[in-house]
């Protein structure tokens, strides 16, 4: 008997178990994948003010060195003015001096004439020391940002204080602690601390030839930047003048400020100072000694302002120069009564002076 012919299905059962598995494995894939589209990741915080300050720091770096670059054509440019005039003064002398040796005038007229070739030569001289940068140290502002009208900068016995406390390191309490834990190098390298030390180099370009003066840093103590306490230091010593900045920019920020102790440092002097000039950031944090606790609230700040105050010697004149910290807002006013009481100066520059 003979079979009937069986049909062909394309659709058979095997064909059929595989497009199964194949659609099985897609789902199985697409369950495990991650399909979100609507998650969006979020970036680090930290990551990303790090960031925001590094890109900060980059544009301040590079505004410096466009500041730089304008003062250095100014300095060039008032130089070269100097030369020019320097040598017509020198040329006016020479022909003083040549109508002095053909004219045979009398006495009288002789000596007019030679009154005349001592003045020139003495503002040839004035000319010539000007353009020295040997003879005397020079800080050339921006503009006129070099004259400060209200800031004494005269007397023959000048002291300056800097703080050199840890909150020298930031405006912001935050930066301050974050660069607190980082290397000696980078708390050098802090804007605020760099402002102080143009600022006290810029004070001690501004003093008389016959003045002498001393710098002090100090955070829970106080001490003279070159260690020789007490002892004075002669302005004409452009040699010493230049190595005291030096000391000073190595100097790295830290520590508590008591400003009492800087005050008390004034007694170090046989002879003591008749101006004072007080570079810092807010109100002291301690006394003479460390605080118990870990925090000082600002009753307690105001109070240790107040101790150090009755500690400073009466008849000297106190010149505050106030950089603000954030979160300490008398500071300003207390400051400023002080150099008030004591018949000082005070002022809060800009970030960009000197």
């Amino acid at each position: 008997m003979r079979l009937p012919k069986r049909k062909i299905t394309t659709f058979s059962l095997s064909f059929l178990d595989i497009m199964a598995c194949g659609f099985g494995a897609v789902t199985l894939l697409f369950l495990i994948l991650k399909h979100d589209a609507t998650a969006v990741e979020t970036a680090d915080p930290y990551l990303v003010a790090e960031t925001n300050l590094l890109a900060e720091e980059v544009q301040m770096g590079e505004e410096d060195l466009v500041t730089l670059k304008n003062s250095l054509a100014n300095i060039e440019q008032t130089f070269v003015e100097a030369q020019g005039l320097s040598k017509r003064v020198l040329a006016e002398t020479e022909e003083v001096r040549r109508e002095l040796s053909v004219q045979a005038d009398p006495e009288q007229e002789v000596e007019l004439l030679r009154k005349q070739v001592e003045e020139l030569e003495e503002e040839t001289a004035k000319l010539q020391e000007q353009g020295n940068d040997d003879d005397v140290r020079r800080f050339v502002g921006e503009g006129e940002r070099q004259y400060l009208t209200g800031l004494k900068l005269g007397g023959q016995r000048v002291m300056i204080l800097v703080d050199a406390s840890a909150s020298m390191l930031s405006d912001s309490i935050v930066n301050v602690i974050r660069r607190r834990n980082m290397s000696d190098a980078v708390k050098r390298n802090a804007d605020k601390w760099k402002r102080a030390i143009r600022t006290t180099e810029w004070l001690v370009a501004q003093l008389p030839r016959t003045s002498r003066y001393q710098i002090y840093t100090f955070n829970t103590k106080a001490n003279a930047v070159n260690g020789d306490d007490g002892i004075w230091r002669d302005t004409t010593d452009s040699a010493g003048m230049n190595q005291t900045i030096k000391a000073l920019a190595r100097i790295t920020p830290k520590g508590g400020t008591s400003l009492i102790n800087a005050f008390q440092a004034i007694g170090d002097f046989s002879n003591p100072p008749d101006n004072l000039f007080l570079i810092t950031d807010g109100l002291p944090t301690q006394g003479k000694k460390a605080p118990s606790g870990s925090t000082v609230s600002g009753r307690e700040r105001a109070k240790l302002f107040n101790e150090a105050s009755s500690a400073l010697p009466r008849g000297i004149p106190l010149n505050v120069l106030l950089f603000p910290m954030e979160g300490d807002p008398v500071a300003a006013a207390s400051f400023w009564q002080l150099a008030l009481f004591t018949k000082g100066s005070f002022m809060s520059p800009s970030r960009d002076w000197p």
